[in-house]
Parts: C-alpha cells; sequence; structure tokens
C-alpha cells in the first residue's frame, strides 16, 4: 500500500471508473490491516451475545462492550486486543433505533446495513485516528478534500465540559481549511453509549455531494440531503454515572462507524444507496420477478401508486430477513423474533399489493442477496437454501392469516349496530394473534366507512406492554453489587489487586464409595463492593459484593447457574454470610453476601458450597453436553445448539431443527444418552492453549471471548486423544469448550428423560429434560396416566347406551388430557397418549351424537303418531339436554315440513328447557326467536335465535302459563 491501488473495475457491478462495493470494503478493512497493523476481526452475528437490553447488533462497538466497560475476562482474545478492523453486519428496527417505518420513503433509510470500523482499545487517539480517516478517505479513495467537512464537540458549559480543540487543532493540521472545521453542541458532537457507561466526543465527517468550489458548511447537519455525513470517529474518554455526573475514564478508546452503504453511493457518484450495486441486482430481480415498470428511484408524491417505495422497502427487508435468519433469529411472536416477523409481512405486502407479485417472490430474491453479500459473508451462501425456505413458509402463513382477518372483519361489521366503532377487542385480536397490520385494519374499515376507536386501542397497546414488562425478566435486574462498574474495575487493576483464582471450583474428588468429596477452601476478603464504590469496611445487615483471592464457588456463566453456600469467618465458626449468588467480572469473583456482622478486607474466611446443588448442576451439565451430542446424532450434524440453561432442577436446550422432533425421534435421543449412562463413561477435563483447541474437529465455533487457555469437556475420550491431528474422535462422542463443573464418571446421571420439547420459532426447539430421580419420578407418572388411559379406552370399547354413562366419560378424557399437559413426564410420552386421548374424545362425541339421533327420533315418533297432521305442535317431552330436545323438533319439523313445533322439557333441577322451529310457510309472520322470548319470558327465563329456529330456558313454576302462552302466541300469528 505504499501508493494508492487504482480501483480494479469489475465489468458486471459499478459503473466504469468506479469502484464495485466489494473492493470499497475490502479497501477498507486491507488499509487498516496492512498498512496499520489493525487486527481484521469477522463480523459478529446480528443476534446479539449477553446483552439482553438490545434486540440486534445495532453498531459495530457492540461485540466490544466488555472491553469498554472493562468486564473481558484478562484471558481472553477480547481483552488481548489493542487494535482492530472490521466490517459488522448491523440491523435497525424495533428498540430505540428503529428506521422500519422509514424505510422506502426515502432513498437512505435501512433496516439492515453495514458498518465498516476501526478501533483503538488504550493505544491511538484523536491525532492518529484522524490522521488514518483522512488518508484513507482522500487518497486511498481519492475524495476531492474540498467536499469534505468535519465537526467537532462545541463543548457543553451545563456539564462543565469544554470545546474539544484538540481534535479540532488535529484537523487543521491536516490541512483541512478553517471554514470547513465546525463546532456542534452535545446531541450532534457528544456520543453515549447509554444512560450510563462509557462516552465522549465526536468528530464527524461529511461529505457534499454537489461541490463545484462552493462552501456548504452551512447545510452540515441540517438534514440536506447534498450533505450527508459518512464516517462518524468516536472518542471514549469519560464515564457517565448513575447520578448523571462524567467522570475520565482509566483508558482512553477509539471507536469509529462508517456506513458501507453511503460511503458507495459516494464513490459510485451516485445520490441514492438504491442506485450502486448493493441494490440495483436485487431491483433488477424484483422487476424481473413482478413484470411490473422498472424502478425508477421516485420518492414522495412522484411516486405514484407507491411502486418505486415498494421496490425500495423489498429490496431492503430482505437483506434484513437473510442476514437475519442465517443468524438464527427467525419470525416468531416476541422480541428480535416479533420484530422480523413485521419487516417480512411488510415486505409480503407491498409484494403483492403493490407490486402485484404472485407468492414467492420475496424467497425468489435470496440467490440474489447471497450473490452481493456472500463473498464478505460466506455464511449466507451456506443457508441460502434455509434462508429460502423459512420466508415461503411464513409468507404463506401470512397470507393465510390475511384471508382470515379479512373474513373476521366481514363477518364483525355485518353483526354491528349501525353508527358505532369498530369492536376493539376484535381489532386488538386480529393485530396480537394473527398479526394483521393495524393500518390495513384502519384501511378496510375506511372502506366501509367505518372507524376504530384509536384511542381505547393504544390502551389496549399499552396494557400489554406493561404486562410484558412485568413479565419473566422483570425481576431479572441486574444486581448493581455484583456488577463492577468501569472505574471499581480500573481501581483494583492499579492498586495491583489479583485477578480471583477460582481453581478451587474444580477441586473435587469421588470417595471410595461414589460420593463426591469438596476440598475445604480458604481465602482472604481482598475489597467489598457497595453502591458501586469499592470499600474496605461493610456494617452489619448490609448488601455487598464481596471479593477473595481464591474461590471454589462456581460463578454464574456458559448457562450454569450460580452456586450458592455461605462462608464464616476462621474462628467464628457459629456465625455464617449467606452467599447468595456469584458473577465473574473482569477477572474478579464476586460474591453477593448479606453481612451479617461487620466484614472487614483482610478478613480470613473459610467457604462452603451447598454441595448437594452444586452435584446437581454439575449432572445436568453434563446431561446438557450428553443430550447435545445424542440430539446431533439422531438428527443430523446440522443440528447446531442456539442456548442452554442449567440449574439444580433442570437443564434447558435450544436448538435448530427442520420441523417438531417426532416421538421415535426423542426416544432415540434418550437411548443414546442412557447408554453413556450405563457405560459409566470417564468425563475428560483440560484446560488447554486455544490454538489447539481451535484443531478439534467438529468442535463449534470458539468465541473470541473464553479465557485462553479454554477447558475441553471429553466423554469417553482422552483430551490428547481428540486433539490429535486429523483425528475423528470428537465426532464419536461429545466434546465441547466449557467452563462449568462437570461429574467425573457419566453413570452418576442414572437416567435421564425429555420432559417437553416445542418449537421456540420456526426452525429452533427448545427441550427441558431432567436427571436421576426426577427422571425415574417422571417416568412413573408417564406410567401411571398410560394405565388410566387404556382403562378409559377400555371402557370406551364397551360401548354404554347411556347418554350420561358416554358423557361421564368425555369429561374424564378432558380432565386427564389436561393433566397429560401439566405434569412432568416423558415427553415422548406425553405425545404418544394425547394422540390416544384426541382420537378418544372424538369417539365419545360421535357415540354421544349417535345416541341423542337415536332418542330424538324415538320421542318425534311418538309425538308425531300423538298430534297427526296438526300445523302446530305444543307439548312437554322428557330429555336429558338441550341438545337432545333440539333434535326432537328438528326431526319433527323434517317428517312434518308444514308443522311448527315447540317443546318443553322439565327438568330435575327445576329448569324447564325450551326448543322451536317455525315452519318457512308461515315466514315471516311467524318468527321461532320471537315465539321462544313470550314463552320463556312467562317462565322468567331468556331465549334467543333466528325466525326459522331457537331455544331458550326458564323456571319450572311458570310452565302451564308458558305452555297457553305459546299456543295463543301461534294461534295469533296464524
Amino acid at each position: 500500500l505504499a501508493v494508492p491501488w487504482r480501483w480494479r473495475c469489475s465489468p458486471r457491478r459499478g459503473s466504469a471508473g468506479c469502484p464495485p462495493a466489494g473492493q470499497v470494503r475490502a479497501a477498507f478493512l486491507r488499509f487498516f490491516q496492512e498498512r496499520h497493523g489493525h487486527r481484521r476481526l469477522p463480523s459478529a452475528p446480528v443476534r446479539p451475545r449477553g446483552d439482553p437490553r438490545l434486540l440486534f447488533v445495532n453498531a459495530g462497538m457492540n461485540q466490544f462492550k466488555p472491553v469498554f466497560l472493562g468486564t473481558a475476562h484478562p484471558r481472553s482474545e477480547l481483552a488481548q486486543h489493542r487494535r482492530v478492523v472490521n466490517s459488522q453486519k448491523c440491523v435497525r428496527a424495533g428498540g430505540k433505533h428503529n428506521d422500519l417505518e422509514d424505510v422506502g420513503r426515502d432513498t437512505y433509510h435501512h433496516t439492515f446495513f453495514e458498518m465498516l470500523g476501526n478501533w483503538s482499545f488504550g493505544d491511538y487517539f484523536k491525532e492518529e485516528a484522524c490522521s488514518m480517516a483522512w488518508e484513507l478517505l482522500t487518497e486511498v479513495y481519492e475524495i476531492p478534500r474540498d467536499r469534505l467537512y468535519v465537526t467537532y464537540f462545541g463543548g457543553d458549559s451545563s456539564l462543565g465540559l469544554s470545546a474539544d480543540e484538540e481534535c479540532r487543532d488535529v484537523w487543521l493540521r491536516l490541512g483541512v481549511p478553517a471554514s470547513h472545521v465546525l463546532p456542534f453542541p452535545l446531541k450532534d458532537n457528544f456520543w453515549e453509549m447509554g444512560d450510563t457507561g462509557p462516552c465522549g466526543p465526536c468528530t464527524e465527517i461529511h461529505y457534499d455531494h454537489v461541490g463545484g468550489g462552493r462552501n456548504a458548511a452551512a447545510l452540515v447537519n441540517q438534514g440536506s440531503p447534498d450533505v450527508v455525513e459518512i464516517w462518524n470517529l468516536v472518542f471514549m474518554q469519560y464515564s457517565r454515572e448513575v447520578e448523571g455526573n462524567l467522570l475520565p475514564l482509566p483508558q482512553h478508546h477509539v471507536d469509529t462507524g462508517m456506513g458501507l452503504e453511503r460511503l458507495v453511493t459516494v464513490l459510485q457518484h451516485k445520490r441514492s444507496n438504491y442506485d450502486t450495486d448493493l441494490f440495483t441486482p436485487i431491483l433488477d430481480a424484483i422487476h424481473k420477478g413482478c413484470g411490473g415498470p422498472r424502478y425508477q428511484g421516485l420518492v414522495g408524491d412522484a411516486d405514484v401508486g407507491r411502486v418505486n417505495m415498494a421496490y425500495r422497502v423489498v429490496a431492503d427487508h430482505v437483506r434484513t430477513l437473510c442476514v437475519c435468519i442465517t443468524d438464527g433469529i427467525y419470525p416468531g411472536l416476541s422480541g428480535a423474533e416479533l420484530v422480523l416477523r413485521r419487516i417480512l409481512r411488510r415486505a409480503v405486502r407491498f409484494c403483492s399489493e403493490v407490486l402485484h407479485a404472485p407468492p414467492g417472490l420475496l424467497a425468489s430474491l435470496v440467490p440474489t442477496v447471497v450473490e452481493v453479500l456472500g463473498d464478505a459473508y460466506p455464511e449466507l451462501t451456506k443457508n441460502a437454501d434455509q434462508i429460502m425456505d423459512i420466508v415461503n413458509e411464513n409468507e404463506a402463513a401470512f397470507l393465510s392469516s390475511l384471508e382470515r382477518g379479512r373474513r373476521i372483519i366481514e363477518r364483525t361489521v355485518q353483526q354491528m349496530e349501525p353508527f358505532t366503532n369498530f369492536p376493539t377487542e376484535v381489532a386488538w385480536s386480529l393485530y396480537g394473534n394473527l398479526g394483521f397490520p393495524l393500518d390495513l385494519i384502519d384501511l378496510m374499515l375506511e372502506e366501509k366507512g367505518i372507524s376504530l376507536d384509536s384511542a381505547a386501542f393504544n390502551e389496549l397497546a399499552l396494557e400489554d406492554a406493561k404486562r410484558k414488562a412485568g413479565g419473566p425478566q422483570a425481576g431479572h435486574l441486574e444486581d448493581s453489587n455484583t456488577r463492577l462498574d468501569v472505574h471499581s474495575l480500573a481501581q483494583l487493576r492499579s492498586n495491583n489487586v489479583p485477578a480471583t483464582d477460582d481453581s478451587p471450583k474444580y477441586a473435587y474428588t469421588l470417595g471410595q464409595h461414589g460420593q463426591y468429596e469438596f476440598s475445604p477452601c480458604q481465602a482472604t476478603v481482598l475489597m467489598l463492593y457497595r453502591d458501586q464504590s469499592l470499600q474496605k469496611e461493610v456494617g452489619a445487615g448490609q448488601r455487598c459484593g464481596v471479593i477473595l483471592d481464591r474461590t471454589n464457588f462456581y460463578a454464574e456463566q456458559g448457562g450454569q447457574a450460580s452456586d450458592q453456600g455461605y462462608m464464616i469467618r476462621l474462628g467464628q465458626q457459629d456465625i455464617l454470610f449467606p452467599v447468595e449468588s456469584v458473577r465473574l467480572c473482569g477477572g474478579y469473583v464476586i460474591h453477593e453476601v448479606t453481612a451479617v456482622e461487620t466484614l472487614r478486607a483482610g478478613d480470613q474466611v473459610q467457604l462452603f458450597v451447598d454441595e448437594a446443588q452444586r452435584l446437581a448442576c454439575m449432572t445436568n451439565h453434563t446431561a446438557t453436553h450428553l443430550l447435545n451430542f445424542a440430539l446431533r446424532h439422531v438428527l443430523g450434524d446440522n443440528t447446531e445448539q442456539r442456548g442452554s440453561h442449567v440449574t439444580a432442577e433442570q437443564l434447558r436446550f435450544d436448538f435448530d431443527t427442520k420441523g417438531p422432533v417426532t416421538v421415535e425421534q426423542l426416544q432415540q435421543v434418550e437411548q443414546v444418552v442412557q447408554d453413556v449412562i450405563k457405560r459409566n463413561e470417564v468425563v475428560h477435563m483440560a484446560e488447554v492453549p486455544l490454538t489447539l483447541a481451535r484443531r478439534v474437529q467438529g468442535l463449534r465455533a470458539v468465541d473470541e471471548g473464553y479465557p485462553d487457555p479454554v477447558r475441553i469437556v471429553s466423554l469417553g475420550v482422552p483430551v490428547e486423544s481428540v486433539l490429535t491431528r486429523d483425528s475423528e474422535a470428537a465426532m464419536q462422542t461429545s466434546v465441547e469448550l466449557c467452563c462449568g463443573t462437570h461429574l467425573l464418571q457419566t453413570g452418576a446421571m442414572e437416567d435421564l428423560t425429555i420432559i417437553n420439547e416445542r418449537q421456540l420459532v420456526k426452525g429452533i426447539s427448545r427441550v427441558i429434560a431432567v436427571t436421576g430421580g426426577q427422571a425415574k419420578k417422571a417416568r412413573e407418572v408417564g406410567q401411571c396416566l398410560a394405565m388410566e388411559v387404556d382403562s378409559l379406552s377400555l371402557r370406551m370399547k364397551q360401548r354404554s347406551t347411556s347418554i350420561p354413562e358416554m358423557q361421564k366419560l368425555s369429561k374424564e378424557v378432558g380432565q386427564l388430557t389436561k393433566v397429560l399437559a401439566s405434569t412432568a413426564v416423558p415427553q415422548w410420552q406425553r405425545k404418544e397418549l394425547q394422540t390416544i386421548l384426541k382420537a378418544l374424545q372424538r369417539t365419545a362425541n360421535t357415540a354421544i351424537k349417535k345416541l341423542e339421533m337415536q332418542q330424538a327420533a324415538e320421542k318425534a315418533q311418538s309425538l308425531l303418531a300423538k298430534h297427526c297432521n296438526q300445523p302446530v305442535i305444543i307439548d312437554t317431552v322428557p330429555a336429558d339436554s338441550l341438545s337432545i330436545l333440539m333434535k326432537v323438533v328438528n326431526q319433527l319439523c323434517d317428517k312434518s315440513p308444514g308443522t311448527s313445533v315447540l317443546l318443553l322439557s322439565p327438568q330435575v333441577s327445576g329448569e324447564v328447557l325450551c326448543a322451536c322451529q317455525v315452519s318457512k310457510n308461515c315466514l315471516p309472520v311467524f318468527s321461532a326467536a320471537d315465539w321462544a322470548v313470550a314463552v320463556c319470558t312467562q317462565m322468567e327465563g331468556k331465549a334467543g335465535g333466528s325466525p326459522i329456529v331457537a331455544k331458550g330456558s326458564g323456571n319450572a313454576k311458570g310452565m302451564q302459563g308458558a305452555l297457553t302462552t305459546a299456543l295463543e302466541f301461534a294461534q295469533s300469528k296464524l
């Protein structure tokens, strides 16, 4: 890179003399990697790792948060980085950065974009960062200097921050004219990670599309499409505290971000991102697929029929779908999955309603997206077929929901009283359950001259949001006593407080009789942490974090819950300090303790782990590894883990799957696990350098957050064997990187059964399993329920001729179905029994219906003989239910078409049932509904129905009067 290279123009992409997007991206990465010694890293997946507050990765810095916060493990690769460069896949939709509704309206908003970035972690700062940026833009990309403007932070007196004159002077020394170096206030040129945490002034580089020697300084940061920001350089030098004040960071960092789409627009001399070769192949494919007018780049009123907007929406959204699905986010019902479902459905609507494209257009664009982005992100190429399948399935489901929604709206409108609003609860059900777009509901109602009460609808939405906010995650607020802040971490390191030695957590052995023996651990209190500050002493009754020189407590990580237990001060055996939770932060293990007496730095303590809880976690963690292996063995090597959580009670495991797991597959998975348990395989564990661990065949991608050396857990095969070059031993057993605690032999697991399996979203399944005594209990309960189902089946086969007996059996089926759904039993057995119970329910319903028809036929025949050829039949008849009474009425009318019938049936309870049907010859003068109302009112009851059939009930006291009323009403109408 001694001299700027000439762009190698591809004949297929990019107009003459303009660099294709792939070369622009590659040039950025090579510039920082080869000329300025940066380490090039791959893009992180767009599913955030370890940050529940984020829906999607929305900036290049997300994966480096642990470095900025100082929480990265000191031995991890992440903590070793000094200079880094990458191109990060980003999604901004939902949450704080929500561009979804703007996409398509203009030519520069996107839900998915690529952020080119370079970072310095405590290495270079303002001088070098600005110099490199200027060199790349003006010498490598050869952007005319007179078209570039730079901004810097102009200071904020309310925060006591002066202007960033250091940054201004750097730009002036680089030769940027003073008229092109502009100060801006806090909202434009001060960047913050969140309400608290690292932050600092930034400098932005803007580009003037017009040029021609003019001075466009007045248009910078004014929202002009002619002058756009292309690069933001953030200088992290402060930390925003909870109280709102700013403190200087112990280490300065640089975080820069430049949107590839905007940069390519500049370098290809375009005015719209959609006119670059990142989008034109996709727009061409859309035109080919829908056959309508070509894309012309029109916006606003000029875009008649919103055709150009539709092109932009579909092109943007299909890119987002490809990237998200590849990274394991599938359209679903909550969080990021729900946002992705909305993106997909928005794209489908624009395809069908505006572009009039046939179903399947969206999925047909996937190969084009893969062609455009696949070189930079090879994972897209690997997953192309899966992306198409998921897009097609979700599109079909949405189109089906739209049709159902339209029918529901039609039916509701027909039943509405005139001049009333559309029922809010129906609109909410359409929106929440069917995913029916709100604007489409409004549009359809507007066409019918009906309105929706928006205020009432918004109230329901607010209630729903509050309910979700108070859901399962509401209780998991981070405890401030176990989360070391960036200043405390820096203070510990500057005071040379060593990272906690937590190797004693692995100090346990098998005793003579197969019992686990956990070695005692003695430690010294190094520091206490409370109210976001390090303290030497904490008083009685206060909760605090305790940092020790060593510990045998396991801190929550790797999906395994933390240990619990207690500590005592040496010499004070009767005073217990309960340890409620344990967390790892920047290499320090923090024990959350309630001090029953004053606790001081320097105190000598002895630690006691709750051994039963630890052993249960060890059992379930080893079982998780074994389950992962068994699932891959049965379902295929493409079965990738998506997440897991291990507690003393159970284990949860999420994984990729093509469809629901079958009964046979569940049984096979359990059998594989039980075979390994019976063999009582040795669980081999060893710490290995990261470079060696990467050789292991079939090992999942190694995350750079792992400490180096890493711990390998191998079932039945020594770690040395799986590390041997070209060894396939790791493919025949479970081998994983894991910092968790495990059994030493698999036999102690005793048993494993999967008690639940369901699809979280299309393509991802979740299983919950239990081990040992709990697994045995689940199997015993399953056997008991199976016997109950068998008993029911036998009784059902005897085919009772009594309706009450069959109804009792039907009720038992329903009760057993409920019990089965909520009880811990093997999932394969649950599925089998549910299938049998569904069949029994159908059999019972059919039998009841048949018996009722037989009874009704007999009673109808008897009544016909009694009231031969009468135009009106009014009588009382014994009937066990309103259903039977109605059938008697129906059969009478079928056999004597010109007759109108009303029957009453007194019940043991004192209630009287009423059913009637009017001959069609008597309509509209004679109405069944009015007849039933008149009769039931006489019995102090209620009735309802249609002009032809109606039913109701009342009190036996008024029955004689009701019979008289029935006859008088009929005579008055006939």
